[in-house]
């Protein structure tokens, strides 16, 4: 039962103060501004600097930011995240995915239990299976060794280990191949299907509940494929499972001493270092997992105790409500430069819009401000050739972060590296022209044509973050996906609304099982659909009726 308090963060001086230098700062520069002291904006931990100095952003508006920090609780709100207490009030849960990732020597009781120490017990677990998968010690049911990995799952349960495997190609073992299947659509899993042999593969059925609708149809049809070759008593030996569901993953035909467990305080999009990094771990090792954890873990403590202008999560947070409520920048462009984190924004997207896409406050009253920006990008330089010329020259604002590594991912010769300093020039040229632009005047210095002169013009002031990365490691990719999660928590506080549910996911499932039946028994009239959403499935079912 929801019994949450909440405040009205508009109420407090450090708003209404940001509210005036928002309006004050209409004409504030970065062009400017970077020429000033910037230090205060670039901040470094372990192998990432993250780098603000190109926001719309100066020392009085970072400071009263800071001070909205404090107005708002932040910091009570992260310790009780910490602690365990059940912040996620509109079910009751705790919040505790830093646990996934806190060392085997801490402690955190939740309801009498050391949390931690079942999660390494987990953690454990995995990694003896890991290594019979990695060293063929564990065998397919006719005697092959496994070759193959598909990943069955949805959200959280698929996001988070496509794109770490993605990310992490250069430490993934040569001789295994891992396959990430989601969309319910049949194609998803014939395409994969079509690439592997049933004898050498293994199938992690990832899903909580061992109910999701997507994950379990594609479950029941990838186990139906490989009976049909191996015969149904082959299934234990080439399925594992992901769930809290232990009658459910039985009764499927998955043996229990191959089910992995997480638990209720794991939320989906927090949940890659959890049993969900299944995939992730034997694709990479239990060694390199446990740095991509540690990784995990140096954010987390230093968001816990760094003070807040040095605090990274913080800032990187505070930079994303300034941008978001108080200039209302709707959107943000996730732009890695590194092909390997290809995935990186599509994971971002459900991190930050499922997280923060609300408009209620905590004690349920309708917000007045603007919350949760979208997300959306693609890797640089492909996106230089597709969509940048919206952010450089479009009518509507875009906030920017731009991914970037010192360091080529993949080959270390001489022509590897100087296609990425043709990257890493790109990136910096995108920051640069992105936050400074490009005035008429200076297009005439340069014996631009008059007629062409406003045509190539560039207006710049968009903000823009670069993060950089000295190499895409395993612990280096744990504090950059640890540092945006701790961001989205830190503008939920800001916002006083509940991160870590997401009922808007819930009422369109709940409609498309009626739609299910419907179409099995040929009806499109009824009563609990919409006129156009009758209309449109009766329209269906005439085009299925007629597709032979």
């Amino acid at each position: 039962m929801v019994n949450a308090k909440s405040i009205d963060p508009t109420a407090t001086q450090p708003w209404q103060r940001l509210a005036d230098l928002a309006r004050s700062s209409s004409g504030m520069a970065i062009g400017s501004l970077i020429h000033q002291d910037r230090d205060y904006l670039r901040l470094h931990l372990g192998e990432i600097t993250f780098d603000f100095s190109r926001q719309r952003v100066d020392s009085p508006i970072f400071e009263t930011l800071m001070e909205l920090v404090t107005a708002v609780g932040v910091a009570d709100q992260r310790d009780a995240m910490f602690a365990g207490e059940p912040i996620n009030t509109t079910e009751d849960r705790s919040v505790l995915h830093v646990a996934l990732r806190a060392p085997a020597s801490t402690s955190l009781y939740v309801g009498g239990v050391d949390v931690v120490r079942d999660v390494h017990e987990v953690l454990d677990a995995m990694a003896d299976f890991a290594e019979s998968i990695r060293t063929g010690r564990r065998l397919g049911a006719t005697g092959r060794e496994i070759t193959d990995v598909v990943n069955i799952g949805i959200g959280g349960s698929d996001l988070g280990p496509a794109m770490a495997y993605r990310a992490l190609h250069a430490y993934r073992s040569p001789r295994i191949t891992c396959h990430f299947v989601s969309n319910v659509d049949p194609a998803d899993l014939t395409d994969v299907l079509a690439t592997v042999d049933p004898e050498t593969t293994l199938f992690i059925i990832a899903s909580k509940t061992f109910t999701t609708q997507e994950t379990m149809a594609n479950a029941h049809s990838a186990r139906n494929w490989l009976a049909e070759t191996l015969g149904a008593d082959a299934v234990p030996a080439h399925f594992v499972a992901v769930s809290t569901a232990l009658d459910k993953v039985v009764e499927f035909g998955i043996a229990a001493t191959n089910v992995f467990g997480f638990w209720d305080w794991v939320g989906g999009r927090y949940s890659m270092t959890s049993a969900v990094g299944l995939s992730t771990m034997i694709a990479i090792g239990p060694e390199n997992y446990r740095s991509m954890l540690d990784g995990f873990a140096a954010m987390d403590e230093h968001f816990r105790t760094a003070p807040a202008p040095n605090n990274v999560p913080i800032v990187m947070g505070m930079m994303a409500v300034w941008n978001r409520t108080f200039l209302d920048i709707p959107t943000t462009a996730v732009l890695p430069y590194s092909q390997h984190l290809s995935r990186f924004p599509a994971y971002l997207q459900q991190l930050t819009m499922e997280s923060n896409g609300k408009s209620v406050r905590l004690d349920g009253s309708v917000v007045n401000y603007r919350t949760g920006a979208i997300y959306w990008g693609e890797p640089g330089t492909n996106g230089q050739h597709s969509f940048y010329q919206l952010l450089h020259q479009g009518t509507d604002d875009v906030s920017s972060d731009i991914i970037v590594t010192a360091n080529p991912d993949s080959g270390s010769n001489d022509d590897a590296r100087r296609r990425h300093d043709m990257l890493v020039a790109n990136a910096l040229a995108q920051a640069s022209v992105l936050a400074c632009g490009i005035t008429a005047d200076e297009l005439r210095s340069t014996d631009t044509a008059d007629d062409l002169v406003p045509h190539k013009v560039m207006a710049g002031n968009h903000p823009v973050s670069v993060i950089l990365l000295r190499s895409l490691t395993p612990f280096a990719l744990g504090l950059l996906v640890a540092a945006y999660e701790h961001s989205v928590f830190v503008q939920g506080a800001v916002w006083q609304i509940n991160p870590f549910d997401q009922w808007g996911v819930e009422l369109g499932k709940k409609v498309a099982s009626g739609i299910v039946e419907d179409l099995a028994s040929g009806r499109s009239e009824d009563p609990r659909l919409d006129p156009a959403t009758q209309n449109t499935l009766a329209e269906i079912l005439r085009m299925q009726a007629n597709s032979d």
